[in-house]
């Protein structure tokens, strides 16, 4: 009977400690998890930190896979320079359109017009001394270079600035026509060519990039060739939504 007295009196007293160890789970000192009466289950803020410091630990644990990763990336492929030949793709696409189609009325709607001679390719500026007589007339004299007269003139006519010169001596005489809408949506369907042309050669970029990866597939795990593929794909994706834009701002341009 004393005895049964004694836990009597020390009962309420366990229950009180045992609730404030559960109310404030990290004021307590140790680190033994305390378990609820007549229960296997730890409280709710020990579990909870039980799985952060998991979450932690497993996430710390994917970042140095990652950098793992991102230093075989370069045993297999330089990503810098496949990056570097499909800018180049996008680069060449600006050019065609600076060069290929443009409406401005003024000398400088000529500068790159490209020029077949014997000695190679030159900008008509260089060749030829350009000037604007009129808001519709535009003259070339090319006595620094006369014998590229002729290579200039067929240059003109096969742009597709829709051109018609006139040569007289060493005089290269060109009459601005007027632009129409039709010439404006011809040249907009030049422009949709000339991205699905720099879509190709992106795809080959890609392809061939693809294929470097795949040679080096033995002795590299198969995530470590499926990590690169998509970061390959990436860019290429990238660089294809910069040629619908560049080619959707031309477009605006060219249609008005």
């Amino acid at each position: 009977m004393m005895a049964m007295n004694h836990l009597s009196f020390l009962r309420p007293l366990l229950c009180q400690s045992l609730v404030r160890h559960v109310r404030c789970p990290l004021a307590t000192t140790t680190r033994v998890p305390i378990l609820l009466p007549n229960t296997t289950h730890y409280p709710a803020a020990c579990a909870r930190l039980y799985a952060t410091k998991k979450a932690k630990a497993k996430a710390k644990g994917q970042s140095a896979k990652m950098n793992i990763n991102s230093a075989l990336v370069e045993d297999i492929i330089n990503l810098g320079e496949v990056k570097e030949d499909m800018t180049a793709v996008v680069n060449a696409l600006k050019d065609d359109f600076t060069r290929n189609l443009s409406i401005r009325t003024s000398p400088g709607a000529l500068d790159h017009i490209v020029v077949t001679t014997q000695d190679g390719k030159f900008p008509l500026n260089q060749l030829g001394q350009i000037s604007m007589k009129s808001p519709q007339f535009i003259m070339v004299n090319m006595s620094g270079f006369p014998e590229a007269t002729a290579a200039a003139a067929r240059a003109l006519r096969e742009s597709s600035m829709n051109l018609n010169p006139e040569v007289d001596g060493t005089i290269i005489k060109v009459a601005i026509p007027k632009v129409t809408r039709e010439h404006r949506e011809n040249l907009s369907k030049v422009a949709k060519q000339l991205s699905n042309k720099a879509k190709d050669s992106l795809r080959k970029v890609r392809s061939n990039a693809v294929t470097e990866v795949k040679k080096a597939k033995e002795g590299h795990s198969e995530d470590i060739i499926r990590l690169i593929e998509k970061q390959i794909q990436q860019m290429a994706d990238n660089i294809a939504a910069d040629i619908d834009k560049q080619l959707a701002a031309k477009t605006k341009e060219l249609l008005g």
